[in-house]
C-alpha cells in the first residue's frame, strides 16, 4: 500500500522515520490474554463528529490505522445505532491483510458484533447480507427479532430487559473471539466503561476545531474515573496524533 501521509513516533523514543504497516501492527499487536480495544477519532476540542459523521474528522493517517486494528482483532464491536447512522458495510478487508491474519492463525476476516437493546436492525443491510463471517448481535431476552434478522446472523441473548455486556463479551470470548475492538458509539464506550469493561482506549485527534454541538466519544451515566496510562504518541505529517491508552 502506498502511503502518502507518513506517521511517525513521539513517544516513547521519539523517530522522524515514517512507520511501515509491520511497524504500525507490532505497536498496536495484539494482547496475550482477553482484550477490549475502543477505538474513536475526535477534533482537538472534543468533537465525535463534523456535520453529523466520524468520517469528518477522519484523514488519512487515522483510516490507516483504523484498517490496522481492523486487521488484528477477533471480532469489531459496534452499537447497532452507529451502524445504522454511519451506515457500516460487510467488514472486509484487502489480501494483504487477509494474509497477515492467515499467518497469524486468525480467521481471515474478523467476525461483526453488533449490540442493540431493541433489534432495530435491517437484514437487508450489507453489513448483515454482504458479511464474510456471520455476525453475532447482542441483545436481551425481551428484544423480538425482525423477519429474517436470525437467517443472516447469530442472536446471543444476555440479560433479562437489558443487554448484559459482561456477560455478552464472556460469549464472545467462549467462542474464541478474545481480541475485540469497539469503534462506539459513545453510549456503547459509556456503558462499557461503566462496567469496567474497556482496557485500552485509541484516540486519534484530529487537527480540527469542530465549535459547539456534536457530543464526546462517551455517553451515558456518570461512573468512576479510572487511570489509563498511556502507551505511545504518533504524530502524522497532517497534524493528527494517534494517542494509545492501555491497562497495565
Amino acid at each position: 500500500m502506498t502511503v502518502d501521509i507518513p506517521i511517525s513516533r513521539l513517544w516513547p523514543t521519539p523517530s522522524t522515520a515514517p512507520l511501515d504497516d509491520a511497524e504500525l501492527a507490532a505497536l498496536y499487536g495484539r494482547a496475550d490474554r482477553p482484550h477490549l480495544r475502543v477505538n474513536f477519532v475526535s477534533s482537538v476540542d472534543g468533537a465525535v463528529s463534523l456535520e453529523g459523521y466520524s468520517a469528518g474528522l477522519s484523514g488519512e493517517p487515522d483510516k490507516r490505522v483504523f484498517g490496522l486494528l481492523r486487521m488484528v482483532c477477533d471480532a469489531l464491536v459496534v452499537a447497532a445505532g452507529t451502524l445504522r447512522h454511519e451506515g457500516y458495510r460487510a467488514v472486509r478487508l484487502d489480501e494483504r491483510r487477509r494474509a497477515w491474519r492467515r499467518e497469524h492463525g486468525l480467521a481471515e476476516y474478523p467476525t461483526l458484533v453488533v449490540v442493540s437493546g431493541s433489534l432495530d436492525l435491517d437484514p437487508a443491510q450489507a453489513a448483515f447480507a454482504d458479511a464474510p463471517v456471520r455476525p453475532v448481535v447482542l441483545t436481551h431476552a425481551a428484544a423480538s427479532a425482525p423477519p429474517g434478522l436470525t437467517e443472516v446472523a447469530d442472536l446471543v441473548r444476555c440479560g433479562a430487559d437489558r443487554v448484559d455486556l459482561r456477560a455478552g463479551l464472556a460469549e464472545l470470548r467462549r467462542r474464541g473471539l478474545g481480541q475485540l475492538l469497539c469503534e462506539g458509539g459513545p453510549h456503547l464506550f459509556g456503558a462499557l466503561t461503566a462496567a469496567d469493561l474497556v482496557d485500552e482506549v485509541c484516540l486519534t485527534v484530529a487537527p480540527l476545531l469542530a465549535g459547539p454541538g456534536p457530543g464526546r466519544i462517551t455517553a451515558g451515566g456518570a461512573s468512576a474515573p479510572r487511570k489509563l496510562p498511556l502507551r505511545h504518541v504518533l504524530s502524522a505529517a497532517d497534524g493528527a496524533l494517534m494517542l494509545r491508552y492501555a491497562r497495565d
